[in-house]
């Protein structure tokens, strides 16, 4: 059974309409043939809104004793026993009273979504539960029922119902809202302009939150890269620094300029390495973004400033908020800096913002490790500070006329050999050590431009030089490798807690979580590819991103799971050490896999199981109903062939009646059957064509006896889009039935009527009724009311009777008669087209 949709009126204050627009949407399906009932609707002594009641079928009410008191609220049971296509359910946000089926009315809707029901909901923004704080600081007043934001954004419609402040302080003042006597009282206090103003904007901002997913959505599935600045939405770039706030509380000052606007937080970590950032103060800036209203977001890429502007256009972001960089004057040496990058890189559709703070020039702390290897322009410059560096310096002191000492020369060129290793590592520094070491004893050591020492102590000196250099670029370089371990450790340890905690929120998409590993590894498209057997060709059980590759060998990475599973990454080319964190989420993606099968596994076997209920209450029927008939045809068939009775013309006359008799019924029954079978499995195609109503109700009265039935159809009534035939069996069930309950020597009426762009056809009857609580049962397959004989069908005429009517786009629904009985309505759409002229009196046929 597929999930209802929900559609959702949101208001921005009470008044604005919503409950008056969710009946007329209400009586905008009924016209169209849609069966949608009032679950529950509060017009709250509104007289436009409860004119709007008018027409619409509503469910009777639950009632609830609570404290002395009896309250009502919707009876769900009742809603999911009726079935009908569309229910009206009013104050989503609205709290039961202790007692009732579920806490809150959203948890009752969700009830009759996952039945297959489609809704149409009410709600204000102040009873969004994420909103409260701030409603409550316009307002002064604290909302006290509240629904979750996610119930309403998984809405698969969402209408903003719109006035001005004025207008509805207007509808207030005219008495349309609230009774007299609270008029002035809201005006001053609720219902200022400047409180109405605020929520209206809450209002708009919200729903545009929504539309910007459908953008988002859109852009995504069309391919579109650059930016579309339909509304402002800044990022922010997070180095894990103490200026992260400041460029926090500043994004937010900007957005809160325009409104709309949108703050996004992100910090981007390498692959490779570490970073000097504190898990501490990405904690507090991740919470201090949130709290003004933005998202945060961790990202890994190699390529700071690429891998920044990807995630911005990504997520088609107009501005880019950096801070000034912390790096000393000196530092810039080793490259432009993140910002500069960034702004040159941005091209005309994104604006970078530099702020400056209190950290400028301050100095980064910890340098940033770059891994084991540490970094391509480390590298070169420790080959420079190890090479070029003991060259220039001897250049230096041969043409000073400066006598320093041996000793002291050696200490400038052990300088030389520990900033090879600070920079490049343990190649730079040994080669640095050897190459020193030569230079000391060609041209310092005596004697002098010659490879050889005289003065063994100075042989003593540059062994211990060598000894000190090799000592201390092997201790940085296992530093660098340390930290480096440290780094990755850090790194995986966040992504790996953020997915620890998406499978204790219960999250379960699994194109979610597909999303998130191509966010957090920056690649182009991710898919979960799986397969039969080692032979059997790849499919995609899941996709997000262009172009998602078809097989695992296709993928610039992939990542096994199990013997026939793979997850395919396409974009770049990812180091080994992110192959164990790949691994967690591949491992989470086929859970997460497994367990949206074992969901829907779950439905079938629902399903299985009411088919099931269906076969044993057919086979209950069978083992009785159809035997009856089959028992009275035989013994009249066994009597007319026995050779010891001679049967008079009479008798033999009343026995093949009997037997004509017995085949009708079974004809019926077996019909019925047949029926219901094709409605179980979804195979009633309606053949819709025009066609008047007195060319197919007259039909449909053949098998009740004559007398039984008063037809009343006016010939003034509009064409009827419809199935002849199936309307034909739906009218033919429901008189059978009425006949059949109705008292001897009172007639069945059936009457037709037009109303607005549909026909009525009403089939009355004078019998004992039904209650209330029995109107929807009596329309379940295999169900017979009261004390019907057990020999007066299997119970599926009237479920016949709606499936028809629904498959042609109509309804059918049970009515009191009044003064007694049981009124059938039977509603078909009328043919478009000009009205009939008006003739006489209406055709009465008695049947």
């Amino acid at each position: 059974m597929a999930r209802g949709k929900l559609r959702i009126y949101l208001g921005a204050a009470p008044g604005v309409g919503k409950t008056y627009a969710m009946l007329s949407e209400a009586h905008r399906r009924v016209e169209r043939g849609t069966d949608c009932v009032v679950a529950f609707v509060e017009h709250h002594g509104r007289p436009r809104t409860e004119v709007m009641l008018h027409g619409l079928e509503q469910i009777q009410r639950r009632e609830i004793e609570y404290r002395g008191t009896v309250f009502t609220e919707m009876d769900v049971d009742a809603v999911l026993e009726r079935r009908p296509a569309v229910a009206l359910v009013d104050e989503l946000a609205h709290t039961n009273v202790p007692g009732s089926r579920n806490t809150k009315r959203w948890q009752d809707v969700a009830e009759l979504l996952a039945a297959g029901i489609d809704v149409v909901s009410t709600v204000n923004i102040q009873h969004l539960e994420s909103l409260g704080d701030v409603v409550e600081s316009i307002t002064g007043v604290r909302q006290r029922e509240t629904v979750p934001d996610e119930v309403v954004r998984r809405a698969d419609q969402i209408e903003l119902v719109d006035m001005s402040p004025q207008a509805l302080r207007r509808r207030m003042a005219h008495g349309n809202i609230y009774k007299s006597d609270k008029v002035d009282a809201a005006l001053s206090n609720y219902f200022r302009p400047g409180n109405l103003t605020a929520l209206r904007e809450l209002a708009l901002l919200w729903v545009a939150d929504r539309v910007d997913e459908y953008l988002q959505q859109y852009r995504g599935e069309h391919d579109i890269k650059s930016t579309w600045q339909a509304r402002e939405r800044i990022v922010v770039g997070l180095t894990g620094g103490p200026e992260g706030r400041t460029l926090i509380r500043r994004a937010a000052r900007m957005a809160a300029k325009g409104s709309g606007s949108e703050i996004l937080a992100v910090y981007v970590a390498r692959s490779d390495g570490l970073t000097s950032a504190s898990p501490k103060e990405l904690a507090v800036q991740r919470t201090l973004v949130e709290d003004l209203g933005g998202t945060f977001h961790h990202v890994i890429g190699d390529d700071i400033p690429a891998s920044l502007l990807a995630f911005a256009r990504g997520v088609n972001a107009t501005q880019i908020v950096l801070g000034s960089s912390r790096r000393k004057a000196w530092q810039y040496i080793l490259g432009p800096g993140v910002g500069q990058t960034v702004a040159r890189d941005s091209g005309p559709d994104l604006d970078v913002h530099i702020v400056t703070h209190e950290e400028v020039a301050k100095g980064r702390g910890l340098p940033v490790a770059r891994g084991a290897r540490l970094g391509r322009a480390r590298i070169v410059w420790g080959w420079a500070a190890g090479v070029l560096g003991p060259a220039l310096l001897t250049v230096l002191l041969t043409n000073v006329d400066a006598d320093l000492g041996l000793a002291n020369d050696m200490l400038l060129f052990l300088t030389l050999t520990v900033a090879a290793a600070l920079f490049g590592g343990l190649l730079p520094a040994l080669a640095s050590a050897a190459f020193g070491s030569f230079l000391l004893n060609y041209y310092f050591t005596p004697p002098v431009h010659k490879i050889t020492i005289a003065d063994p102590k100075n042989i003593v000196a540059i062994v211990i030089f060598v000894l000190v250099a090799v000592s201390v670029a092997s201790v940085v370089d296992v530093a660098a490798r340390r930290t480096h371990q440290a780094a990755r450790l850090r790194a995986e340890s966040e992504i790996l807690s953020f997915l620890a905690g998406s499978v204790l929120r219960g999250e379960t998409s699994l194109d979610a979580l597909l999303e998130r590993v191509r966010e957090t590894f920056a690649m182009e498209s991710v898919a979960l590819l799986e397969r039969e057997s080692d032979v059997a060709p790849w499919t995609r059980a899941g996709s997000v991103g262009p172009r998602p590759v078809g097989r695992p060998e296709d993928a610039d990475v992939d990542m096994p799971v199990g013997d026939h599973m793979a997850l395919a990454l396409s974009g770049r080319v990812l180091p080994a050490e992110d192959r164990r964190v790949l691994g967690a989420f591949a491992a989470q993606a086929a859970v997460v896999l497994d367990r949206q099968r074992l969901v829907g596994e779950a439905e079938e076997a629902r399903k299985l199981a009411e088919g099931n209920r269906i076969r044993t209450a057919l086979l209950a029927a069978v083992s009785h109903d159809l035997r009856t008939p089959l028992a009275s045809i035989k013994a009249a068939v066994t009597s007319l062939r026995s050779d010891d009775v001679e049967w008079s013309e009479q008798d033999r006359a009343e026995l093949l009646e009997g037997i004509e008799s017995g085949a009708d019924r079974l004809d019926h029954l077996v019909g019925n059957l047949l029926d219901m079978s094709r409605l179980q499995t979804g195979t009633v195609t309606p053949l819709i064509r025009e066609i008047d109503l007195d060319e197919v109700v007259p039909m449909a009265l053949g098998g009740v006896p004559e007398d039984s039935v008063v037809l009343d159809i006016p010939e003034t009534l509009p064409m009827v889009e419809v199935d002849p035939g199936l309307l034909e069996r739906a009218v033919a069930n429901i008189v059978e039935n009425a006949v059949k309950y109705s008292p001897p020597a009172t007639p069945v009426t059936v009457a037709a009527s037009g109303m607005a762009q549909r026909v009525e056809i009403r089939v009355t009857d004078r019998g004992p009724g039904v209650p209330d609580t029995a109107k929807d049962r009596i329309f379940a397959p295999f169900q017979r009311y009261g004390d019907a004989p057990r020999g007066a069908g299997v119970g599926l005429g009237l479920a016949v009777a709606r499936g028809f009517a629904e498959a042609m786009g109509g309804t059918l629904a049970a009515e009191d008669t009044p003064g007694g009985g049981l009124t059938m309505v039977l509603t078909v759409r009328a043919a478009p087209g000009p009205d009939r002229p008006q003739a006489g009196l209406s055709a009465q046929v008695t049947s």
